[in-house]
């Protein structure tokens, strides 16, 4: 039985937060959508000139990516088309952008290699494990993510903030704070 629910644009349906069940009947445009990007992060991951994966780059986020953002690959993304990346960010390599929930990351961001951004989960209820449960990530100006990070869907990691190495970021990050652990928690507070 249709539902009003499966007749709205199911990417409208995550950047809004509700959770997808497999049984949606656009379900399959996730995946037609991720395999489009995964062709096109093949080219990206083997690209060399900054020029040109920034320009891969504007194809798969559908957005302008800035000459001062940096990105060294390989970089892993599902979708793209919900990741919005701000000027003067670094990138390193080997990071995963799943952006279905939406990854908005702002000016001045420092990304150290192979950290997770991962907007969207699952459900806890075994029953409905095979959803898919959005929550934007929003990573402020200024903020630095160190190696290993992963931050979890529904995170904002605050302005000038630090994620320590390895951390697991579960809840949100105040501005001018360094976390770590796992689950990450507050370490200490940044003096200006």
């Amino acid at each position: 039985m249709n539902t009003k629910k499966d007749k709205e644009d199911i990417f409208e349906q995550l950047l809004n937060g509700e959770t997808i069940s497999p049984s949606n009947t656009q379900a399959h445009r996730l995946l037609e959508e991720c395999s489009a990007t995964k062709k096109k992060l093949l080219i990206l991951n083997n690209a060399t000139d900054p020029s040109v994966i920034r320009s891969i780059l504007n194809e798969i986020t559908m957005s302008e990516i800035d000459q001062s953002t940096t990105i060294f690959t390989p970089i892993n993304i599902n979708y793209g088309k919900n990741i919005r990346i701000g000027k003067n960010v670094f990138i390193n390599f080997d990071c995963t952008l799943l952006d279905l929930g939406g990854i908005t990351i702002e000016d001045h961001v420092l990304i150290a290699p192979r950290v997770n951004i991962l907007s969207e989960g699952h459900p806890i209820c075994p029953q409905n494990r095979q959803s898919l449960v959005p929550g934007a990530v929003h990573i402020k100006k200024n903020a630095w993510i160190g190696t290993a990070a992963t931050i979890l869907s529904g995170v904002t990691i605050g302005e000038n903030s630090i994620v320590a190495a390895g951390a697991v970021v579960t809840k949100d990050v105040p501005d001018n704070t360094i976390v770590g652990g796992i689950p990450a928690k507050v370490i200490k507070n940044i003096s200006k």
